[in-house]
């Protein structure tokens, strides 16, 4: 898609940020019963806009319509002196996928990865989510490790 923008997320992209940001959730099944509490949405809006917090957003942008956003933030690890750097959250809208948006957006959280020091990005996805994989398996490699979880 041409002249697609990869900006960081201002204030002022709120009510485009929402739609996506629903969209993602919705994606993930956490819609009707299971929806997100406001609470987070509200806390992780505010994340990204104070400078204490290690999460980010950068969105995509065209012709002044967001196309998708990307979360990221940056850790502490056991096994590095340097932060690592976990992609959380990507998502496209319908018309953006398959026209490389989401590779965008991938390449610019390794560029901001890179300017913090951080020597690697990582991420995980839905063992179902075949068209994320065939994107990911072209712009990262796959770590071996399974995610266990235990929701408390």
């Amino acid at each position: 898609m041409a002249d697609i923008v990869i900006r960081p997320v201002t204030r002022a992209d709120r009510e485009q940020w929402l739609p996506l940001w629903d969209g993602y959730n919705a994606f993930y099944g956490r819609s009707g019963d299971t929806a997100l509490d406001p609470a987070a949405t509200a806390m992780t809006w505010s994340r990204f806009f104070d400078a204490y917090e290690p999460v980010h957003c950068l969105v995509a942008e065209q012709d002044g319509r967001l196309l998708g956003l990307t979360h990221y933030l940056f850790h502490r690890s056991t096994i590095s002196v340097e932060p690592s750097c976990y992609l959380q959250d990507l998502f496209t809208t319908a018309q953006a996928r398959g026209k490389g948006v989401g590779r965008a957006l991938i390449e610019a959280v390794y560029a901001a990865a890179k300017a913090a020091g951080s020597p690697r990005v990582y991420w995980q996805t839905h063992e179902t989510n075949a068209t994320a994989m065939r994107l990911y398996d072209q712009v990262a490699e796959k770590s071996g490790f399974l995610v266990y979880r235990k929701l408390l």
